[in-house]
């Protein structure tokens, strides 16, 4: 249907998602590569995949990560046996999609290729391909790409995609849909009562035969790890670029330069009615014709794309390369208000209406203002971080006493750190790298007292640290840890209280007993919305038997105790509280599951050869 475009335009998303890997970041060279390879890590039907793919991918995701959860994530403790199983487990499916989809012979026309590129803004000028926009572009990428390179990279991941929407197209039905609406938008009345195990202290006797019988039984929980404390310098190209000033000329001369990018495309919102046959649109502008106003009606009764017929055959705002291009052509040459001829695409005959319209529209110089500033400061920043990261690796090397030449030649802050132990859950904010750590707990930082190497814990962000203080491991001595090793014995002890009172209680309960509780306000809870309760708790509802109502269900409460739960009344879902994004989520559903048994029976019948995952020694 037509409104796969834009409604499941999320779903097909996941569909290309599950092949788990962005297949424009290899080269073309990698698609068609034959055994021989010495460094394959792996070999899918004859292609290999090798360490160097690998390993780019591996960088790839984890600057992914830096991107969305900031530069100091600790993007190196993912590096591990299993994650790296899991990263080739997606490159050898890319693989195996790779070789069915050539198998299969699927090509994409030149005509196909083109409207692509051209509709990608990056290469566009004041909304329309610029060739040598284009150009530039793929010469500033790390590799540079020229355009051939390019194209045929673009013109495989189409061919993939055709493969991708074909096997993972499940539009389940209305019925379906429905009925998942109806179990995720069911409300639960509950209410809680909480037994708190604080109560049961007092019960909780831990004499001190039992804590040394602990204490020797679990001697390394006590004891205190290597641990030092540091002071460290930071040279971020971030930084730079807050210190960065930018002159009102050349904010001036960059927007003039910049001009034809700061215009806001044209977009058009239209809304229509897609039938099967000529004959039936037809009817329909017939019939709009003699009564303009039952588009909507007529939309909701007759339109085959059920998404948009439920507004209305509303499709919202849209600009061009949004839509299938026979439609677009027709929407971008009507006016205001009119009703189009029938138009045929690939997904029916279309009855158009144009609906709204915003013309392309230029940014004034304060509206691009301070996007325009950022951009400065980050080239500018970029260059100079670029000219002074020699400098500063050499400084800190090379003057190896101390920081504070470095500190003051690239007029940087000397930070201090708290006590730091070789691997813990800790908040070590720019220290937050292995590497670095790794270098404060070596010999040369430790006993010499040297400044560790400058080291990349970000892209574009160098430390280097020095241990101003280090303290060996030790055994810490039973009179030491007496007192909070009680307490804490005595807390577990409370918590294994309170919930077996809980659960005894919950037996009561179900049995139709009174347990003496005191029960919270009622709250009305759905898969779709908690209302704030826990995650676990949810489950618990949701899953209970409510053929005999009140029903009760019980769990261990995070913070402690045990928490018991009554749901007392139970609401199923009005129709017009049903959301018309239900098909979607059933669909990507379906169609990850359609995918993956593709994947699993590609997978059955391939040749595959795994060898070492291991990190390539240096």
């Amino acid at each position: 249907m037509f409104d796969l475009v834009q409604k499941y335009k999320r779903v097909i998303q996941v569909f290309l998602g599950l092949i788990a890997l962005t297949f424009a970041t290899w080269g073309i060279e990698s698609y068609t590569r034959f055994r021989g390879a010495t460094d394959a890590v792996a070999t899918v039907n004859g292609l290999d995949i090798t360490r160097r793919e690998f390993e780019d991918e591996l960088r790839r995701q984890q600057d992914q990560l830096r991107q969305m959860f900031g530069a100091s994530f600790n993007v190196e403790a993912f590096d591990t046996p299993e994650a790296r199983r899991v990263l080739l487990d997606g490159l050898v499916a890319q693989r195996l999609v790779s070789s069915a989809a050539m198998k299969s012979r699927l090509t994409v026309t030149d005509e196909r290729l083109f409207e692509v590129i051209a509709s990608t803004p990056a290469f566009q000028e004041g909304g329309i391909f610029s060739k040598t926009a284009y150009v530039n572009l793929l010469r500033s990428l790390n590799p540079p790409m020229t355009p051939s390179q390019y194209e045929a990279r673009v013109r495989h991941d189409l061919a993939l995609q055709q493969l991708a929407m074909a096997v993972g197209a499940a539009i389940p039905s209305r019925t379906v849909s429905e009925r998942v609406a109806a179990i995720e938008l069911q409300k639960r009345e509950v209410s809680e009562a909480r037994i708190a195990s604080q109560q049961f202290l007092p019960q909780v006797k831990i004499d001190d035969a039992k804590l040394k019988e602990y204490y020797d039984a679990n001697a390394a929980e006590f004891r205190r790890p290597e641990r030092v404390r540091a002071e460290y310098i930071v040279l971020s190209a971030d930084q730079l670029a807050r210190n960065e000033q930018v002159s009102e000329a050349d904010l001036k001369a960059a927007y003039q330069q910049r001009l034809s990018q700061m215009t806001d495309a044209e977009q058009r919102r239209a809304s229509h009615i897609l039938v099967k046959t000529k004959d039936e649109a037809d009817k329909l502008v017939a019939e709009l014709k003699k009564n303009p106003g039952r588009f909507a009606d007529l939309a909701k009764k007759e339109s085959q794309d059920t998404g948009s017929a439920e507004k209305g055959g509303d499709l919202g705002w849209f600009g061009r390369g949004m839509m299938v291009k026979p439609f677009e052509d027709a929407v971008f040459a009507m006016k205001q208000g009119e009703t189009s001829a029938p138009v045929q695409s690939d997904f029916g005959f279309h009855v158009i209406r144009l609906t709204g319209l915003k013309a392309a529209k230029a940014r004034s110089f304060e509206e691009a203002r301070a996007e325009i500033e950022a951009e400065l400061k980050k080239s500018r920043a970029a260059k100079r971080f670029n000219e002074a990261a020699d400098a500063f690796q050499n400084m800190v090397y090379e003057q190896a006493d101390s920081l504070k030449p470095a500190a003051e030649r690239f007029k940087l802050p000397v930070q201090s750190t708290g006590w730091i132990v070789k691997s813990s859950a800790q908040e070590l904010g720019a220290l937050d790298n292995p590497k670095l750590v790794a270098a404060l707990f070596s010999p040369d930082a430790i006993q010499s007292k040297r400044n560790t190497d400058a080291i990349e814990v970000a892209p574009a962000t160098l430390v280097s640290a020095r241990v101003v203080e280090h303290q060996p491991a030790a055994q810490r001595s039973f009179d030491e840890v007496k007192q909070e090793l009680a307490e804490s014995l005595r807390k577990r002890e409370a918590v294994a209280l309170a919930q077996k009172e809980g659960m005894a209680k919950l037996d009561l309960l179900r049995k139709g007993a009174d347990a003496g509780l005191s029960w919270s306000k009622p709250r009305e809870v759905s898969r779709r919305d908690a209302k704030g309760m826990a995650p676990e708790l949810v489950r618990q509802v949701v899953a209970a038997d409510v053929s005999k109502l009140p029903a009760y269900v019980g769990a261990p409460a995070q913070e402690g105790g045990y928490v018991l739960l009554r749901i007392s009344k139970v609401t199923d879902a009005q129709p017009a509280e049903k959301s018309p994004d239900s098909g979607q989520r059933m669909a990507a559903t379906l169609g990850a599951a359609q995918y993956q048994a593709y994947v699993s029976s590609l997978r059955s019948r391939a040749s595959i050869e795994v060898r070492s995952l291991s990190p390539e020694k240096k």
